[in-house]
This record gives C-alpha cells, sequence and structure tokens, in this order.
C-alpha cells in the first residue's frame, strides 16, 4: 500500500463530498475518534454522520500540509481545513492506523 497516494486520494474524495467513495476508504468497523467533537464514530454508519455534519454541512475543505508515515501500518497527518464554519480556516490532524490497505482508526483533532 502506498500511503501516501491513498491519503491524497482520501483527501481528494473528501473534497469532492463523495459520501460513498469516502467511506470506501474505511473498514465497515472502523473508528473515527474526534475529541473535538466529543464522540467516537463507528462504523459506515458513523463515520457518514461525521462526514456528512462536518465536512459536507460546513462545506470543509480539506489541504494537506505535512504527513509523517511511520511503516505501513500508520501516518500522521496534519491539515489546514477551510469552510462556512466560524473562522473559516482552522489546523487539524489526523492519527491513522491502517489494516489490510483501509483505515481502521484513525484520530482526528482541531489545532
Amino acid at each position: 500500500m502506498n500511503i501516501r497516494s491513498f491519503i491524497t486520494g482520501w483527501i481528494k474524495i473528501s473534497n469532492a463530498y463523495d459520501t460513498e467513495k469516502y467511506l470506501s476508504f474505511f473498514h465497515e468497523d472502523a473508528i473515527l475518534d474526534d475529541p473535538s467533537v466529543g464522540r467516537k464514530f463507528i462504523g459506515h454508519k458513523g463515520i457518514r454522520e461525521y462526514f456528512t455534519s462536518y465536512f459536507i454541512g460546513y462545506k470543509t475543505q480539506t489541504h494537506l500540509m505535512k504527513l509523517s508515515i511511520h511503516g505501513g501500518e500508520k501516518a500522521y497527518l496534519e491539515v489546514e481545513f477551510t469552510g462556512e464554519f466560524p473562522g473559516g480556516k482552522i489546523g487539524g490532524s489526523f492519527d491513522f492506523i491502517f489494516v489490510k490497505d483501509k483505515i481502521s482508526f484513525v484520530k482526528a483533532l482541531l489545532i
């Protein structure tokens, strides 16, 4: 798995608001933990809710700032979000764990 290509594809699909393709990057039972909103989103149903609310709902665009890859199973991503939310721009990060070429767990934080 080429993690750099995977992440750039994930961001591209996110910015296109393609929910089904976005979900295809995640295992069916993946967990997205976002302490910024005080919740864990579990499985495709929960991650769909997260994506619809915070990305589509706020017209969020994600811009890659820094990517650190740790072996073939982990990555740390720093991004800048722009959109229709208070302030219009904010930094964020994602800590990924990959299993069998898909996201198994990701922790999202606003920074």
